[in-house]
């Protein structure tokens, strides 16, 4: 029987835009946008405990134990099978807390993925969702395993096929907390739904927008001003380009979608020279980096 896993990748997603189509009568809001997996990533290490308890390893301190992802999708999965085993997990972050790259969603993903060949299991992905879908929105696209196209809360999934891409990303020292931007009265709630037909007709460039982005913005100057240097600094070498930049999830990150690499260098480059955050150039992956096996 396997006693560790280790360096369990947990990658970031970009939402490519994020409509607010509605409101459910639970006061869940109703979504319609496209995931986008990247190659930043937290990574995870799962060491295999024989009396039960759950237990954290390491950094990061600035994530309370009641309120870490990782734990509370371990107890989930352990109370959903009755498992009699626990783990130990050391978590190392990458991924921005509050950056809107969904670090936390999926770093739980990785633990019940992970944890489903640590405890031998043998979940299937439906499984693996249903649980996935008590831990958080985006939770269960980690879970999902590709680029999807969803709707519903962002938890009813559809696979699609996405040009490749480099992304700039732009982090400004701050943190979003996203219950108070989806809480926000001034928040845009009835965009009309474009429908997957509609997206993928789109496809090699990035339509639509994100609802979120106008209450942010008000909210955290910070991502304001990052917004506006990506877009200056991205017209400035592809003008084409400009018209992707925008926030993803929640904020505080703002990107840049790009087709080839040297572009997305020099944009990156120039955006440095104005210290408004940290900066990133990754690339678009077109499935989880645990494979399909591990997910269904």
């Amino acid at each position: 029987m396997l006693i560790e896993l280790r360096n369990l990748p947990a990658p970031a997603k970009l939402n490519l835009f994020l409509h607010v189509t509605g409101r459910r009568a639970d006061g869940y809001h109703l979504l319609e946008t496209v995931f986008q997996f990247v190659d930043l990533q937290d990574s995870l290490d799962l060491r295999l405990r024989d009396d039960g308890l759950l237990g954290r390893l390491g950094p990061p301190g600035d994530i309370p134990p009641e309120t870490d992802l990782t734990l509370s999708a371990a107890r989930a999965l352990q109370e959903a099978t009755s498992c009699r085993y626990g783990v130990d997990i050391t978590l190392r972050k990458s991924i921005p807390i509050g950056a809107g790259l969904g670090g936390g969603s999926s770093d739980a993903a990785t633990v019940l993925l992970g944890l489903n060949r640590l405890w031998q299991l043998d979940l299937d992905r439906r499984c693996l969702s249903d649980i996935a879908r008590t831990l958080g929105a985006d939770v269960p696209v980690f879970i999902f395993g590709r680029n999807a196209f969803a709707t519903g809360i962002g938890d009813q999934l559809r696979p699609i096929d996405l040009p490749p891409r480099w992304f700039v990303l732009l982090m400004p020292p701050v943190a979003v907390a996203t219950a108070g931007v989806f809480g926000d009265a001034k928040l845009t709630r009835n965009t009309k739904p474009i429908t997957i037909f509609g997206f993928s007709e789109q496809a090699p460039g990035l339509g639509g927008r994100n609802d979120l982005q106008p209450v942010v913005l008000k909210r955290q100057p910070a991502v304001k001003a990052a917004l506006v240097v990506l877009t200056n600094e991205t017209r400035a070498v592809d003008a084409a380009a400009a018209t992707s930049v925008r926030m993803t999830g929640s904020g505080a990150c703002v990107f840049a979608a790009l087709e080839r690499f040297d572009v997305a260098q020099e944009i990156a480059q120039r955006v440095l020279r104005h210290n408004v955050g940290t900066v990133h150039v990754v690339s678009g992956l077109a499935k989880h980096p645990l494979g399909s096996r591990q997910v269904g």
